[in-house]
């Protein structure tokens, strides 16, 4: 127990840590309510929900993404996009705030494209995890973008990054993203193996997409996979795997016929077809009348 003297009253500092409920905002929120208003308290972060994966195999990269986009607790869109273009032998996977993966993938695409015309060569995946990062650490984390950065060039061969939004970069054998990664890579450090053949790799994204489906709320819907060959070949398949597909399970159920509503069931009173104006009308139409103008 420590003790300081200030103006002749005795101060206690203690170094003990206490539980319990911490109040030390309790003072600043009505003052901050009072004096400018509740829109400039701070703003809670708005949850995300994704698992993208990507891993190398035998004969190239293969990249996966689950297709639902979220809203806070609602699901916005249940077959977006997650893998977007940057070149012909480069894709990327996004996870976070749709508007910012789309963005700094049409606008490193557009740089890698650029390059291309001014050295007449291939787009190497180093120069677009390094145009990548250095955008996203520009803004120091501002931009929500975490990729996984996936393909193949003839220089370095095939090769996959993990790119943080902060712009910090690993380049792994495989590599998983989004709310749904602990899933994911539950899969990938248990069957995951050095050499493994195309087949057995796409199996294992799909399934590594399918735990973060079935066990995070914020991922969901089908299974989007692309393939990025070392002979120069690619193959994106847009809802590979369909989990939750209900159109097979609606199609066994027998509705009754008292559900089904036919025209004309409902009563009316009186006489309420009205008669529609003609949808177009024509110069048979219309009598035309000729005027005189007098000066």
């Amino acid at each position: 127990m420590s003790e300081m003297v200030m103006n002749s009253v005795p101060l206690e500092f203690s170094t003990e840590t206490k539980g319990g409920f911490s109040f030390e905002n309790a003072t600043r929120n009505p003052m901050i309510m009072a004096s400018k208003g509740s829109e400039y308290l701070p703003k809670l972060t708005k949850k995300t929900g994704t698992t993208i994966v990507g891993m190398v195999y035998k004969g190239g990269v293969v990249l996966g993404a689950d297709t639902r986009a979220t809203s806070d607790t609602e699901v916005a869109e249940k077959n977006c996009e997650k893998i977007h273009y940057l070149a012909p032998n480069i894709y990327c996977c996004g996870a976070g705030t749709a508007a910012d993966t789309e963005m700094i993938t049409q606008m490193m695409s557009s740089q890698l494209e650029l390059l291309r015309m001014n050295t007449h060569s291939q787009s190497r995946v180093i120069t677009a995890c390094t145009l990548l990062k250095r955008r996203l650490f520009g803004y120091q984390g501002h931009i929500s973008a975490a990729l996984v950065l996936g393909g193949v060039d003839n220089i370095n061969g095939p090769a996959v990054y993990q790119i943080a939004p902060h712009g910090s970069t690993a380049k792994l054998d495989y590599t998983t993203m989004g709310s749904g990664s602990l899933a994911a890579m539950s899969i990938f450090e248990a069957d995951w193996k050095e050499g493994m053949s195309e087949a057995d790799a796409v199996t294992l994204v799909q399934r590594a997409i399918g735990a973060g489906i079935f066990n995070d709320l914020g991922s969901g819907s089908n299974c989007d996979i692309c393939i990025l060959r070392t002979d120069g070949t690619k193959d994106y398949r847009r809802n590979d795997v369909k989990p939750n597909e209900v159109a097979p399970l609606r199609a066994q159920v027998n509705k009754s016929s008292l559900l089904s509503m036919i025209p004309g069931l409902t009563p009316t009173i009186g006489n309420p077809i009205i008669q529609p104006h003609p949808a177009r009308v024509s110069l048979a139409d219309v009598d035309v009348v000729m005027e005189t103008v007098e000066h």
